[in-house]
């Protein structure tokens, strides 16, 4: 196996390429050996650039939309390279970062060289903290993210970038940036999902005693453990206590106006995972299902390129769906319901209270789950209104919720 090495001549620079092309063809996972090497390797690479050309090689979005330009292209024709619809939206917005099978993607089918898409794309950092709106600032002031500071016209924008940094996680900050996937209506505030999913990473900081969190720890099994503790008269908070003792935070944090955010799984620290809910829904139905979502990214995307996965779970009429978030919806449901036993269930058929509760009881899980359940299936949400309108949750999150 080739000898990574720093990248002082153009040979070095070429030998480098050719490697990292050979390691692209493999597609390794980011933790394996060669994913460590690629992710070495792609590093090297940058920095020689950066000190010996700085200026010739261009954005990878603008040379996509060259590319474009000079092929006639249309947003829509790059979604055999890039995935869905909602996807090259992303990208070409610069509010997701090219994955490496995209990257290859991209060199075969439209001839953009590897070395200009592995360029980091150009970010104005400090743009970003400006040009907020000002029912945004005022939320956030009221909440004390900028301490007691009064936000003006002047000093909005210092008072932003020190809300972000002051928390010591600029690392998490260009996560947020460039590796988060939003399930979420296209009018929602992404500033606004920004600085909440901030104050959540803030909040987590602040939880002592926290072990190391295991991988592979989350999976079907633990989650279906979890959601038997939904009995119990403290539920809530009896599942943040259990999943703080498997490396996992659990923060509250409401949600910012011009967001339907119900939840996020933020993937950012490399010891514990950290999950935000916005208890947007004061109901028990909607807490376990938005928990055991965000714990199906921590199961199934921990680790990967996404990093942070902000989640608008209500039905968006037009929203296109992506394959990992249909991924934490099935294993989410299959985690509080499994589909055998709902398949054979009264409930499934007859929408009563006597059937929720049988098989709440059979599987040992909180009845308002179930009568959540036999509404998001109908989608007769008049049902049950009584099993569910009486599992209220923010009552036990007072203290957080308070902000």
């Amino acid at each position: 196996m080739n000898e990574i090495k720093v990248i002082k001549t153009k040979e070095d620079y070429a030998a480098a390429l050719i490697l990292i092309e050979s390691l692209v063809d493999i597609d390794p996972m980011p933790d394996s050996e060669e994913g460590e090497r690629l992710a070495l390797l792609t590093t090297l690479v940058r920095d020689y650039e950066s000190r010996t050309f700085p200026e010739s090689l261009p954005d990878p979005i603008e040379a996509i939309k060259f590319r474009m330009e000079q092929a006639g292209l249309k947003p829509a024709d790059l979604i055999p390279y890039l995935g869905s619809r909602s996807r090259v939206s992303e990208i070409l917005s610069g509010k997701r970062q090219l994955t490496i099978e995209m990257m290859r993607a991209l060199e075969k089918g439209l001839g953009i060289p590897a070395k200009v898409l592995l360029k980091h794309p150009a970010v104005d950092e400090d743009s970003f903290f400006n040009n907020w709106s000002k029912s945004l600032l005022k939320d956030m002031a009221q909440r004390g993210y900028f301490g007691a500071e009064k936000v003006t016209d002047v000093n909005s924008g210092t008072l932003v970038k020190s809300f972000f940094f002051g928390g010591g996680v600029p690392m998490q900050l260009q996560g947020m940036l460039r590796q988060s996937s939003y399930r979420s209506a296209p009018t929602t505030d992404k500033h606004a999902l920004a600085a909440w999913a901030t104050r959540v990473m803030q909040k987590a900081k602040t939880v002592k005693a926290v072990p190391e969190y295991k991988p592979k720890t989350v999976d079907l099994s633990f989650m279906q453990e979890l959601a038997k503790l939904s009995v119990d008269d403290n539920g809530p908070l009896v599942a943040r206590d259990y999943l703080k003792k498997n490396g996992i935070i659990l923060v509250i944090e409401p949600h910012f106006a011009k967001t339907h955010l119900d939840g996020a799984a933020l993937l950012t620290y490399e010891r514990n995972p950290v999950i935000g809910l916005t208890l947007r829904h004061d109901r028990l139905d909607n807490f376990w299902f938005t928990l055991m979502h965000e714990l199906a990214h921590v199961a199934l995307h921990y680790g990967q390129e996404v990093t942070l996965f902000y989640d608008e779970l209500d039905e968006i009429k037009g929203l296109d769906i992506d394959s990992k978030e249909k991924e934490a919806d099935n294993l989410a449901g299959e985690a509080l319901v499994p589909t055998s036993k709902w398949e054979v269930s009264p409930a499934r058929l007859v929408p009563s209270s006597l059937a929720a509760s049988s098989l709440a009881k059979e599987l040992g899980v909180h009845v308002a789950i179930i009568a959540g359940k036999i509404r998001h299936e109908g989608g007769k949400y008049y049902y049950l209104n009584s099993v569910v309108g009486d599992a209220k949750v923010q009552h036990y999150f007072s203290n957080e919720n308070s902000n």
